[in-house]
């Protein structure tokens, strides 16, 4: 059982790039991830911005997120995420346009493990689980893709 675990993998979105940046952000991922609601700290509103605040869980799944940078120029975001009882880590995404209406995404999960039971957690983050899990998210998006691209994401 790995400690510690760094992996990445690239997905492509129908999307114009920076349309799809911010599909990967709290409040984009509210419009593709069942069960996603994350409660805002700061901002409240949950508006994206670097230095953001938000949970997600409850009890030993209670996770807390801090967005690192987010520059919408770059298309590139890195977040904190920390779930005391079991893992701690970062989350980077980065965009990059393909052409007009495609976009490359790179997820990038660098984690440690706090307990055994982190251990246990971190073999999802593992060669073919962690493509899995990342391409699951293409799908996602792809039955959602009406609804993202017309909607306003702070």
């Amino acid at each position: 059982m790995p400690l510690h675990t760094h992996a990445t993998h690239r997905i492509v979105v129908d999307a114009p790039a920076e349309k799809a940046f911010m599909f990967f952000t709290p409040a984009g991922e509210e419009l593709w991830v069942d069960g996603w609601a994350p409660r805002y700290v700061h901002p409240e509103d949950g508006a994206t911005q670097q230095g953001m605040v938000f949970c997600t869980g409850q009890g030993a799944d209670l996770t807390v997120w801090t967005l690192l940078e987010f520059d919408r120029q770059a298309m590139r975001s890195r977040y904190v995420r920390c779930t005391p009882a079991t893992r701690t880590g970062t989350v980077e995404v980065a965009c990059t346009a393909l052409d007009a209406s495609r976009t490359q995404v790179e997820v990038t999960y660098t984690l440690t493990a706090l307990s055994p039971e982190g251990e246990s957690l971190l073999e999802a983050f593992e060669g073919p689980q962690f493509e899995a899990m990342i391409d699951g998210w293409a799908t996602l998006i792809d039955r959602n893709l009406p609804r993202l691209l017309s909607a306003t994401i702070r």
